[in-house]
């Protein structure tokens, strides 16, 4: 992408524990959580309120959501990856379904960067 921008940086919750635990326990999220493989999430005994965005397997936002504390959300079929956020950071990062997002792993699985188009 020649006119990408960087959203947020991230983490990727890619290991079957990773994605159970998700940001159970957190009071705050700086960025955003990458969860794949997934179509579905819950905010059961969550602190915070999240944005939720659910990507198909082209990094192509299919469907955006707020999601309060403590609710069960229903499974996106066309979802193959979901990005976390706090709520409000999709508005501030102007994400809307039909935008493209790419995870890019600048520097060897140190670093990861949530792009948009």
């Amino acid at each position: 992408m020649s006119d990408a921008r960087v959203l947020a940086s991230a983490e990727i919750a890619g290991t079957p524990s990773q994605r159970r635990r998700g940001l159970l326990g957190r009071d705050d999220l700086d960025g955003a959580l990458v969860i794949e493989p997934c179509r579905w999430i819950h905010t059961i005994g969550m602190r915070f309120s999240l944005d939720v965005a659910f990507l198909d397997e082209d990094g192509v936002v299919v469907k955006t959501t707020t999601m309060k504390r403590h609710r069960l959300g229903l499974p996106v079929r066309a979802a193959h990856r979901v990005i976390e956020a706090e709520h409000g950071a999709f508005e501030r990062w102007g994400l809307r379904v039909g935008d493209t997002v790419e995870v890019r792993d600048e520097s060897h699985r140190t670093s990861e960067e949530v792009r948009g188009a």
